[in-house]
């Protein structure tokens, strides 16, 4: 079991980091995704996927403008190229839009630049997207990728999830599941093929429903395919070896 999108490298795990992946292990979660999120982060990052066996993607969130976006996506080519022949080293992310902060169409200009370097380097692609799909589906129909990607957190119902599906990206699913109320995602789960889904848990945010910590963590994951199994009426055992083989594929794992 992996999860897909999860930021162990902030302060939220720097008091418990060891021990957390003490338990992950123990609950079968053999490793994790860290996305970058901003240049200032990326050594860090790049260190703690390391030392901890992980793999890591290199990008700039849309939460964190740079004042120069030319200068940072020439800092986001170079770390490419020197994490190329790193074999941790699977995506480019996370980038992306969110209507609900500011600058938006700075944004659009930093995630066009972005995934012309994943085509120019043939990477898969993270995807941030929030308030945003009509702009995004433009975007990713001017900078169409071969290696497609994940739409990070996704929310919404079988017909957006489809249209993405048709650009040839998967589908992050995580806490927002185990909510009774987000009757779009669950439909979504009940009705779209396991073969276009990834779990993720965006550790240390998108604490699920009900839990017990305010801080998210890997260790929620077994009951996001425990619920995923529920919904698609299929074993737990098929479900997570399908989950597996997906995002082995899309990462190259």
């Amino acid at each position: 079991m992996i999860d897909t999108h999860a930021h162990l490298d902030l302060e939220d795990f720097d008091h418990d980091r060891s021990a957390l992946f003490m338990q992950m292990h123990e609950l079968g979660i053999t490793s994790a995704i860290i996305p970058g999120i901003s240049e200032h982060q990326w050594q860090r990052q790049i260190a703690i996927a390391t030392e901890f066996n992980c793999y890591f993607a290199l990008g700039i969130h849309p939460w964190y403008l740079p004042k120069n976006i030319e200068d940072s996506l020439t800092l986001l080519e170079q770390a490419i190229i020197q994490q190329r022949a790193n074999t941790s080293f699977v995506a480019l992310g996370e980038c992306g839009l969110d209507k609900l902060k500011p600058d938006f169409s700075i944004q659009k200009e930093l995630l066009s630049g972005q995934l012309n370097l994943a085509n120019q380097f043939n990477l898969p692609v993270i995807l941030h997207a929030v308030k945003c799909h009509q702009e995004l589906f433009e975007i990713l129909q001017q900078h169409p990728n071969q290696r497609g990607g994940v739409i990070h957190g996704f929310y919404g119902g079988p017909e957006l999830a489809q249209r993405y599906i048709n650009l040839g990206y998967k589908l992050g699913i995580g806490g927002l599941l185990m909510n009774p109320n987000a009757k779009k995602l669950r439909k979504t789960i009940t009705e779209i093929d396991i073969e276009h889904f990834l779990i993720e848990t965006d550790s240390p945010s998108m604490t699920p429903y009900n839990a017990n910590e305010k801080r998210n963590t890997p260790l929620h994951l077994p009951k996001f395919v425990s619920e995923i199994a529920n919904l698609q009426k299929k074993t737990t055992v098929f479900i997570l070896e399908q989950l597996n083989k997906n995002a082995s594929q899309l990462f190259e794992l």
